[in-house]
């Protein structure tokens, strides 16, 4: 409608109607396109660095959960255990209500279900795509083991390949007895110690305690781990053992999740999807770039490791799988049969 033609209606209501209508007519555009105002906050956290692969993870979740929803759902989170919640904990914290939820290494959690600690089973999977697929097929496990407790899936990180950080060079499986070491779950405990290490399971902060304090010459986690914690400061030789190709567990709690709009959980989902996919491409190039940090700073890495010492473990492996299977049940024991084919 003209300008003129407004001046010429002969009721000034009716003008009135009309120019209101025009302004909304030109404002829609304005308004749908301006940021909703942020309805819900997640308080998320790792134990982890922000350089980290796990950390990585969530600053990539909460870009793109802020993103997708407009700004309706946004995601404050927490690294480098800032919060004192190691992985283990975050579930009861979540549940508590001091986080929405976080990024857990899977291991930690398989005190809630032994599935959760299928991704740590020694030497499963040697393979980047292997690591994939069994998780692939794992994962609606770690959805149920979840959700029986109140927490919901959100993404999935496969980790580079755990190996031996030590503060001497390992030729062989006699230098296992030497090794005062932290392990990163109960199973890869129980296996370091059957190969004579003097092994214990520890969250991150206890055991980097332990290290400072000289009562630790030895960590079983990967490069990535172990690069984001500067470990080369303590232990300069790396062995990669190949030992696992564990995943940390991006979760929320449920009736956080619940409480959404249908709209706004799509968009949550969509989220989690896309960091998963981007986790599992960064995995690509993850070990060399660690491997060139590493180097850098003076570590030693022994590639392959030697056969002796690799052996020694794989023999100690051996119970620990076998226990696993009895609890685990035989969705999850079909998965290890299958990894072992491969």
């Amino acid at each position: 409608m003209l300008p003129d033609q407004l001046l010429s209606m002969p009721s000034p209501a009716k003008r009135i109607r009309a120019i209101l209508a025009l302004i909304l007519v030109f404002a829609a555009p304005i308004l749908s396109a301006a940021p909703v105002t942020a309805q819900v906050n997640w308080r998320m956290t790792t134990e982890y660095p922000q350089n980290n692969i796990s950390g990585i993870g969530l600053t990539s979740f909460a870009d793109r959960v802020a993103a997708r929803t407009n700004g309706f759902v946004t995601v404050a989170n927490a690294f480098d255990n800032e919060l004192k919640i190691s992985s283990g904990e975050m579930p009861r914290a979540a549940l508590d209500g001091k986080i929405a939820g976080g990024d857990a290494f899977a291991g930690a959690l398989s005190g809630l279900d032994p599935v959760l600690g299928l991704s740590t089973l020694p030497f499963l999977v040697q393979s980047v795509d292997v690591a994939r697929a069994a998780n692939v097929r794992a994962r609606p496990l770690y959805e149920k083991a979840l959700a029986a407790r109140g927490l919901t899936l959100l993404y999935v990180t496969i980790w580079p390949a755990t190996g031996l950080w030590s503060d001497r060079s390992l030729e062989g499986a006699d230098d296992l007895p030497k090794l005062n070491l932290r392990a990163y779950d109960a199973n890869s405990s129980e296996v370091m110690r059957g190969a004579g290490a003097n092994a214990q399971f520890l969250p991150m902060d206890a055991a980097l305690a332990g290290l400072r304090e000289h009562r630790l010459n030895a960590f079983l986690t990967s490069g990535d781990g172990g690069a984001g914690r500067k470990l080369w400061d303590f232990l300069p030789y790396f062995t990669a053992i190949n030992y696992a190709m564990p995943v940390s567990i991006a979760f929320v709690r449920s009736e956080a999740f619940a409480t959404l709009p249908q709209p706004m959980q799509r968009e949550v989902l969509a989220a989690a999807a896309e960091t998963e996919q981007s986790q599992f491409a960064l995995l690509a190039h993850r070990t060399i770039e660690n491997y060139a940090r590493m180097r850098d700073s003076g570590v030693r890495i022994a590639e392959p490791a030697p056969a002796s010492l690799v052996a020694a473990l794989r023999r100690a492996a051996t119970s620990a799988i076998a226990t696993w299977e009895t609890q685990a049940g035989a969705d999850a024991t079909a998965i290890v049969e299958w990894a072992r084919q491969q």
